[in-house]
């Protein structure tokens, strides 16, 4: 079964739209593993919009399943990661102004700069994946620069799906395919929702894990956070 990652950015943001401590990241984070979730996201910005780096220190010992830190590897970064020492490390290329991430890496025009990050968080015992777009070329790049894993872009998948789901699919399939013969774990993220997360997981194989963060809370405005991690969790299965 592939995995669900709650991305708790979200969470963070109603928090500091009003300070003080409400939602509690803590509890939160206690209750959606309690719920089903496999795994904890969160992405610190420089900015520290969202999620601030003191979380980060408050919730490393408090995640009970996967803590997955994602982010551009600046050097404050770095330090951040290798102090929490969380189950793995999701390297995210975002300009410090983007409201969101946009795009994966260049995986052979950045080469060496990921190869040394890398094996930096490897050293440390921390699992790597990097984020890509579902292009071939890049899947293969990423294979040289020692990573472990690699997570699909999806943004162009859920533009996509609404009017052609199949044609929306196939660079993600030949990417999955690619990923997995050259041995590299395949994750995936970005407006993924309870709409087209079953048909992406039906059809592209070999998916590890699933981030998902703003539908997911938004989708639980209305339905509940409980029963949408379970709506997940059950499209996940089929």
């Amino acid at each position: 079964m592939t995995k669900l990652s709650v991305n708790i950015n979200k969470l963070a943001t109603l928090r500091n739209a009003r300070g003080g401590n409400v939602p509690n990241l803590v509890k939160a984070v206690k209750d959606i593993e309690s719920f089903g979730a496999e795994g904890i996201t969160v992405h610190p910005r420089p900015d520290q919009r969202h999620i601030r780096y003191q979380d980060i220190h408050d919730l490393k010992d408090v995640v009970g399943t996967e803590f997955n830190i994602e982010g551009n590897p600046i050097p404050k970064f770095i330090d951040l990661v290798l102090s929490a020492k969380p189950a793995q490390v999701t390297l995210v290329p975002d300009a410090e102004e983007a409201i969101t991430s946009n795009a994966g890496w260049d995986t052979i025009k950045h080469k060496d700069f990921l190869k040394d990050v890398i094996a930096t968080f490897k050293e440390h015992g921390i699992r790597t994946s990097i984020f890509v777009d579902p292009e071939v070329s890049m899947v293969e790049g990423a294979a040289k620069v020692g990573t472990d894993r690699i997570e699909l872009y999806t943004e162009s998948y859920a533009i996509g799906y609404p009017k052609n789901p199949e044609k929306a699919l196939q660079p993600f399939i030949k990417a999955a395919v690619v990923a997995k013969e050259l041995a590299l774990g395949l994750n995936a993220g970005h407006d993924l929702n309870l709409d087209n997360i079953a048909y992406f997981k039906k059809h592209v194989p070999h998916l590890l894990e699933v981030s998902i963060g703003h539908a997911l809370i938004c989708e639980s405005i209305y339905l509940g956070l409980d029963n949408v991690i379970n709506m997940y969790k059950n499209r996940l299965r089929e």
